[in-house]
């Protein structure tokens, strides 16, 4: 079971595994599923324990929800040795892919978003009048303020600043306010952003995420500032419909807009486009002082910790299906075909450390200047000591999609303010931790950052 946005994730694995069906005799069924009803229709079959599938693709997020259930099998040693797990980028070691020290992963993503922005924006006699692109998220919205009404540089159409998906995706949306939140909330001295550790008390109503929503509200309230019909644009509206075909100039996203850049033929921003780190603030909160800090402050999101292939325990009593289920995911998961996943615009971003050998990129067609920025953006982001890192916990995209729900709600004006719709946020998060027990989450969540 996976996805088949953009034609991507199952689309290719079919491709891939056609060969592995000719040689073992094996045959694969597929289960294919758009991006909003992929955590519907995986939480529908853990909680109606109705599990249909045995092998799965799956982000890291959700291991609290399957690997704390019971719902995976154990990896066999043999098939680490057969991806070269040790190959993996730091942060995408375990404990990610492992829940109470045994593994279950194999990673095939590694996840983060970037800063994407149109060079033709900046820099000499340009409509921003700014030689660089924005370092802060203040800078950010008040560029997106200050083209409003401008004329676009290389489609003639109407200027925009930044580009935020105002509609959820399925609980994928959420990521997007994460971005502006990180670098408010991420403070460098607490791994803690989400939730209060000691309690499980949400720090999403915090002064931090508050200023995360008004920032996306003011935009909302500036005429022109965002495409016309926003309010209806989602995280792949934003990423393909719009910065990839020429509108708008800056956006947060997953490497997808890298790859596809230059080699989407639907693509018109590829001699344009430059890559960064999610921007930073000139000041962040401290959430244990309880007070701003006016100190530059930075955090990469590490939104979703990549995609991995798991194997479900329906073949655990099977060896023969197994044996068959890892194989075929050890070899999506190879190192083989890793540099070509991350190279070809798949949806998967580098997520070996031998995936960063600019020569191997530049060898298969990319400009040596182009590669080094896409792939210093994810270094850099996947490297950095503040990054904002998820927890593993159960239901997290419960929370995320309710999220979604009642940002939506204040995006449209049913409530009064940035805080009432983080209160509403809170609230619905309360309640989530209570019905999956808060003692068990607070154990969880404190394992997930280390404490």
């Amino acid at each position: 079971m996976g996805l088949n946005n953009q034609n991507l994730h199952n689309f290719l694995f079919r491709g891939f595994l056609k060969p592995w069906e000719a040689y073992t005799g094996a045959k694969i069924n597929w289960i294919d599923l758009a991006q909003a009803d992929y955590n519907p229709r995986l939480q529908q079959a853990i909680a109606t324990g109705t599990v249909d599938f045995d092998i799965i693709e799956m982000g890291a997020p959700f291991e609290g929800d399957t690997a704390g259930k019971g719902l995976l099998d154990e990896m066999p040693d043999w098939v680490k040795d057969q991806i070269e797990a040790d190959d993996l980028v730091g942060y995408l070691q375990p404990p990610v892919g492992t829940w109470d020290g045994k593994s279950y992963r194999i990673t095939i993503d590694g996840d983060c978003h970037t800063f994407s922005y149109r060079k033709d924006y900046f820099g000499e006699g340009s409509i921003t009048g700014r030689a660089n692109p924005p370092k802060t998220w203040q800078e950010v919205n008040q560029i997106s303020k200050d083209v409003a009404g401008k004329e676009d540089p290389l489609t003639g159409l109407p200027a925009h600043g930044y580009l935020d998906p105002l509609k959820g995706w399925g609980g994928f949306g959420f990521y997007f306010l994460e971005n502006r939140a990180a670098a408010y909330a991420k403070h460098p001295n607490d791994p803690a952003w989400l939730f209060d550790p000691d309690t499980m008390k949400p720090r999403v109503n915090n002064p931090a995420w508050v200023q995360a929503i008004q920032d996306v509200m003011d935009l909302i309230a500036t005429d022109g500032a965002y495409p016309t019909d926003q309010i209806n644009a989602d995280p792949g509206t934003t990423g393909f419909q719009q910065f990839l075909a020429g509108t708008g100039s800056m956006l947060m996203w997953w490497g997808d807009i890298g790859s596809n850049a230059r080699t989407s033929d639907t693509s018109v921003v590829g001699d344009v486009v430059g890559f960064g780190m999610n921007p930073g603030s000139d000041r962040v909160y401290n959430s244990i002082s309880g007070a701003w800090e006016d100190t530059y402050n930075e955090a990469p999101n590490m939104a979703y910790l990549g995609w991995g292939v798991y194997v479900t325990k329906r073949v655990s009593g099977d060896e023969k299906k197994r044996k068959a289920a890892w194989s075929a995911a050890a070899h999506l998961g190879g190192k083989d075909i890793s540099l070509w996943m991350s190279a070809y615009p798949s949806g998967f971003q580098p997520y070996r450390n031998s995936h960063f050998q600019y020569d191997e990129w530049e060898a298969a067609g990319y400009d040596r200047a182009f590669i080094e920025d896409y792939l210093g953006s994810n270094a850099d982001s996947y490297n950095h000591p503040n990054a904002a890192i998820e927890p593993r916990i159960p239901g997290i995209f419960q929370y995320y999609s309710v999220a979604e729900d009642e940002l939506a709600k204040g995006y449209a004006g049913q409530y009064g303010s940035a805080q009432e719709t983080a209160d509403a946020i809170a609230a619905a998060w309360e309640k989530i931790t209570d019905q999956i027990g808060r003692d068990s989450q607070i154990k969880l969540y404190k394992a997930s950052l280390g404490l």
